[in-house]
């Protein structure tokens, strides 16, 4: 097994733990550790394939979901247009900028994309050194996010305890970028806090929700670890039925949010 795996497959079923330990197994006497190779690239892509714990009829089942679910958002948005021209006019508004802006993520096997979503911050939020002090600096560098972010708007701030600056990643799902539910789109720089279990992490489609969303997002922070096993531990052992109850729990998430984003 790779690093650190035995504390992901606790909570699998023993059939699934013997799964995991076998294709384990298989891809570090076939490919070797991640470290061998750079994110992107056709090695880092077959180690990260090895690790995909999904079954056939798993992927069939959650893809036809994805763009089932996604078909309909999309459908809602033009049936209540108004709304949506409302919500993105606010957004302009209160940004001074365009309402939807892109980033860059890593997604399955290491490929990269460009993930879209809501503008929440003020234009110019990618100069962090005009809003951050020293202290929310060293908090950005090591978590990408900061407590009471200066640069959220007003309305920023609404939308993003509703997540509904999240909305737009549905064209990412059809798309195939993503999944509905799945571990959160990552960085290339957040990649490093998972070691060689970036290949685990990346053997799955990320998600518009998952594990870490539905959690205690403050407390499951990089620093800590917490994060990183939440992550791993839905990629180790990924099923209809965790995929059922996480995605009904969003929905309580979105409107109740103890510690906060």
């Amino acid at each position: 097994m790779f690093a650190g795996e035995a504390a992901f497959v606790k909570g699998c079923s023993p059939s699934e733990r013997l799964h995991v330990e076998y294709r384990e197994a298989h891809a570090a006497h076939a490919e070797g550790t991640r470290s061998q190779f750079a994110i992107g690239s056709d090695g880092f892509a077959r180690v990260s394939r090895s690790r995909d714990r999904r079954t056939r009829g798993y992927r069939v089942v959650k893809r036809g979901f994805d763009i089932a679910f996604s078909m309909v958002f999309v459908a809602l948005c033009v049936i209540l247009l108004p709304i949506t021209a409302l919500v993105l006019a606010i957004t302009a508004i209160s940004s001074k900028a365009f309402p939807v802006y892109s980033q860059e993520r890593i997604g399955q096997y290491g490929r990269s994309f460009s993930i879209y979503k809501l503008r929440t911050m003020v234009s110019d939020a990618d100069n962090v050194e005009k809003y951050l002090n020293a202290g929310q600096m060293a908090q950005w560098k090591s978590e990408r996010k900061v407590d009471g972010d200066p640069r959220i708007t007003r309305w920023g701030a609404v939308m993003r305890r509703m997540s509904l600056d999240e909305l737009p990643q549905f064209i990412n799902v059809l798309k195939g970028d993503m999944s509905v539910i799945g571990p959160r789109p990552i960085t290339r720089e957040e990649l490093s806090w998972f070691g060689d279990d970036a290949s685990l992490l990346l053997s799955c489609p990320c998600g518009i929700t998952g594990e870490w969303q539905v959690g205690v997002r403050t407390d499951a922070s990089f620093e800590s670890g917490e994060r990183q096993k939440l992550e791993l531990s839905y990629c180790a052992c990924p099923s209809i039925g965790r995929d059922v109850r996480i995605f009904f729990k969003t929905f309580s998430v979105m409107f109740y949010k103890p510690s906060g984003r």
